[in-house]
């Protein structure tokens, strides 16, 4: 999780909506599966075996011997588990367990239970196979998004396609890592002077927890883990929705098994070729310009606690946010509304687009004029996965330990960090200003226990079929620029433009929608330059 602005991917079936609340925490599904005999790894335990941390090591899939009896398997479907917190009509759900290999270089040494939901097709006489999702993160739940949305994908999709969520490695039904106690947590999450050991602090919690699964939450495995999905879902070939982080995950699944795309849709597109530095650069810079979007609306709206000059309510807004490090407010619960806690707050908003900029206003107005920090804490707890009760996500690391599976270690020095502190200041001025280092170390992975082995590349699809790459002109977290970038560089894809501020287009713009929805149900590939307005 962060620590500062919130410059991770926000999971997109959140962000498609703007008035909607981070979604909340849900058990995974039941039932069991056949595999080898092995140590199993579930939900908060780890498993007893040791194996070597060979992560990027690329297996055969299906071919391979060693992994047969995991290809091979056959999902018990059951009801899914009552969630208190889910007002949703769950009934037509059924949940269960995939078993997948914790070390695919040596898959007889442990496993992992991957938490699964379907809904079903509701005209099964018509369908075509399961539809893959992935809400983004790294840290968001698959389950969740089926499980609070339902009926998100009715009508042709639904009817046709069986609606799939899984909880990739580390996050709430698959081995979830939370590393700190809540109390910790909060005071983590919320200084304003965090110590040189601010990092290490998180690193060591979770090396005490979690040594042994945190070498195998990297992304590249739960892309295999998605073919050892696919096959048990009885599908030849892959169909996939994946945002923001999520295009990630698709991508480097078309690196492993080309063979193997189906239709792949990706929004909110990110590319494996940038380092974690330069993402981060580039990300601030893209909240900046958002941020300003913000701000030059807010003057034209009445009661805008930014006032009525342009020029300045960009200034007058960051400087209440930076001067609550000396002036923080206190809330009626009890709690401190920090200056990073208040980014947090201000920028999560801004994956909603303009339909979240109203709320937003609104909760700056009762901060700065009344000020009342309660509302911008709430929007800041719906962020970070914290409940009503203080307690987090059972997932909250996940975005922390998968980035640094993934080989975000690079760790700029000397002139080479002063040089990537130049060009964050010049690109990012005012968002970057409160903590210039949180912000180009997000996450730090500079004294992660574990090494890993994947480096930033270009990812070219081999894949026969088109792949569907979404970019949004004004998203915050994955900048239009990112989508431009992996369309190129896959070849064999094709880009989806949306124009208008806020994070994904699928569930902002019913053309994108309609677009994709014929991709998927077709093999409709869309025309090359289509441009699509937001709702």
């Amino acid at each position: 999780m962060i620590t500062r602005n919130p410059r991770r991917a926000l999971p997109a079936a959140v962000a498609a909506v703007a008035t909607a609340a981070l979604l909340a925490g849900c058990t995974s599904g039941s039932g069991t599966a056949a595999a080898p005999a092995a140590t199993t790894a579930a939900a908060g335990t780890t498993p007893t075996a040791t194996p070597t941390p060979t992560p990027t090591v690329k297996p055969t899939g299906a071919n391979d011997p060693a992994l047969k009896a995991f290809y091979g398997q056959q999902l018990a479907w059951g009801p899914c588990p009552k969630d208190p917190q889910n007002e949703e009509d769950t009934s037509a759900l059924q949940c269960a367990t995939l078993k997948v290999p914790l070390d695919y270089s040596a898959p007889a040494t442990g496993t992992l239970d991957v938490a699964v939901v379907r809904n079903p097709a509701t005209k099964p006489d018509q369908r075509i196979g399961s539809l893959l999702l992935n809400p983004g993160g790294p840290g968001g739940s698959g389950v969740q998004m089926v499980t609070y949305g339902p009926k998100r994908f009715d009508g042709p999709l639904h009817d046709r396609y069986d609606i799939v969520g899984f909880d990739p490695r580390g996050t709430d039904g698959t081995s979830p890592l939370n590393c700190l106690d809540d109390r910790a947590r909060d005071g983590w999450l919320s200084t304003d002077q965090p110590g040189d050991d601010h990092g290490k602090q998180l690193a060591d919690a979770c090396q005490a927890k979690y040594a042994q699964v945190l070498p195998f939450v990297g992304t590249r495995n739960s892309a295999r883990d998605m073919d050892v999905l696919r096959a048990a879902l009885g599908d030849q070939k892959l169909s996939y929705l994946g945002m923001s982080y999520g295009t990630y995950l698709g991508s480097l699944y078309a690196e492993e098994f080309p063979d193997r795309v189906g239709r792949l849709v990706l929004d909110g597109a990110t590319s494996a070729s940038t380092s974690l530095i330069q993402h981060n650069i580039e990300q601030q810079a893209g909240f900046e310009r958002a941020l300003k979007a913000f701000a030059a609306d807010c003057v034209t709206k009445d009661a805008c606690p930014l006032g009525k000059d342009p020029d300045q309510a960009i200034q007058k807004l960051s400087a209440f946010l930076d001067g609550l490090k000396d002036k923080p407010l206190k809330t009626e619960q009890g709690r401190t509304l920090t200056s990073a806690t208040a980014w947090t707050a201000v920028l999560s908003r801004l994956y909603g687009g303009e339909k979240a900029w109203t709320g937003l206003r609104n909760s700056l107005g009762w901060a700065m004029v009344r000020g009342k920090g309660d509302y911008l804490l709430d929007l800041a707890d719906g962020y970070t996965g914290r409940d009503k009760d203080g307690r987090y996500s059972p997932s909250a690391d996940a975005y922390t330990a998968i980035h640094c599976a993934d080989g975000a270690t690079d760790a700029p020095a000397g002139e080479q960090l002063q040089a990537a502190l130049a060009d964050l200041t010049a690109k990012a001025p005012l968002v970057s200003k409160h903590d210039p280092m949180a912000a180009l170390f997000d996450p730090d992975c500079r004294i992660w226990p574990f090494r890993a082995t994947e480096k930033p590349h270009v990812i070219k699809s081999a894949a026969t079929t088109p792949i569907v790459v979404v970019g949004s002109t004004g998203d915050p977290a994955t900048p239009y620029a990112w989508a431009e970038k992996l369309t190129a560089e896959l070849g064999n894809a094709v880009l989806l433009t949306r124009d208008g501020e806020g994070h994904t287009g699928y569930g902002a713009s019913k053309c994108v929608r309609a677009s994709v929805d014929a991709f998927l149900l077709d093999g409709t590939v869309p025309a090359a330059g289509i441009h699509c307005p937001t709702d």
